[in-house]
C-alpha cells in the first residue's frame, strides 16, 4: 500500500489552497522568520518578479523557461511542479520542485560545488614526479 505525502497532516491540494499566513505555523523557524519579514526585506523585488513568473507558469502564459538567481527563495506549495532554472554560480542548473521539497530553499537543490577530480602530479609536486617523462 502506497502512502500518501502529507506536509505536517496536510494534504498538498489542502497546502495550495492555505494563504501565507495560514501556512506559517506549518513551517521551521528559519522559514518562519524569514516569510514573517517579508513585507519589508524578505519580498523584495527579484522574489516578487519570480512569484508573477511562477503565476504566470502556472496558467501557461509563460513562454520560454523559468530561470532565476535567487537561491534563497523559500519553496511554497504554489510552486509544486514546476521546472525552475536556479543559478549554481556558472550555470543554471534544472530543478523540478516536488511536493516534500516545501519549505527548503531553491539553492539547496541547485549545488554549487563539483566533486574535485585530481589529475596526475605536476612538475614539481613531489621529489618522485621528477622521474615521470615529460612529453
Amino acid at each position: 500500500m502506497v502512502r500518501e505525502f502529507k506536509f505536517k497532516g496536510y494534504a498538498p491540494e489542502q497546502l495550495q489552497a492555505l494563504s501565507i499566513e495560514a501556512l506559517l505555523p506549518l513551517l521551521n523557524a528559519r522559514q518562519r522568520r524569514s516569510l514573517d519579514k517579508r513585507v519589508a526585506h524578505y519580498m523584495n523585488d527579484e522574489k516578487r518578479k519570480l512569484r508573477e513568473e511562477i503565476k504566470l507558469a502556472r496558467e501557461g502564459k509563460l513562454n520560454g523557461q523559468l530561470r532565476t538567481h535567487i537561491r534563497d527563495m523559500i519553496i511554497l506549495p504554489d510552486m509544486i511542479g514546476l521546472d525552475i532554472n536556479v543559478h549554481n554560480g556558472k550555470d543554471f542548473s534544472s530543478v523540478n520542485i516536488k511536493k516534500e521539497m516545501i519549505g527548503h530553499y531553491l539553492g539547496e537543490y541547485a549545488i554549487t560545488n563539483k566533486r574535485v577530480q585530481h589529475g596526475a602530479p605536476g612538475v614539481g609536486a613531489s621529489r618522485s614526479s621528477l622521474y615521470v617523462p615529460l612529453k
